[in-house]
């Protein structure tokens, strides 16, 4: 599977943004999907994944009641919306999927592109 993900940009703190993950392929709600974000000089860590069906999602304390994953399987569309953003939050996000089930762990069979959040204090 092929993604591509988008809706990145730069935004202040407190603003909002959703990112969206389009995936290629009709065999998208065969995947469990999940955004990771790298910063600069730091490793890439978890910030949220959700089942394959949707009604399962997890997220990283760290954006836990901020941010938002979801997805659209008639549209092979994995969402993240983002809200009340902070500077430690600038980074490049990264959508990924994977047959089974993702955790905070970056090791999924298939990753986007990336796209770069930065959020000026």
């Amino acid at each position: 599977v092929q993604l591509q993900a988008s809706g990145g940009g730069l935004v202040q703190a407190g603003d909002s943004l959703r990112l969206s993950c389009a995936a290629s392929g009709r065999t998208f709600s065969m995947y469990h999907m999940g955004w990771f974000r790298q910063a600069p000089g730091k490793e890439r860590e978890f910030v949220a994944s959700i089942s394959r069906s949707g009604s399962s999602v997890l997220y990283a304390d760290s954006v836990k009641g901020r941010f938002t994953i979801s997805r659209d399987n008639a549209r092979n569309t994995v969402y993240l919306q983002m809200n009340s953003l902070k500077p430690e939050d600038t980074a490049v996000y990264y959508c990924a999927a994977d047959r089974l089930p993702i955790g905070t762990i970056a090791d999924c069979d298939y990753w986007g592109q990336g796209t770069l959040v930065t959020v000026s204090s």
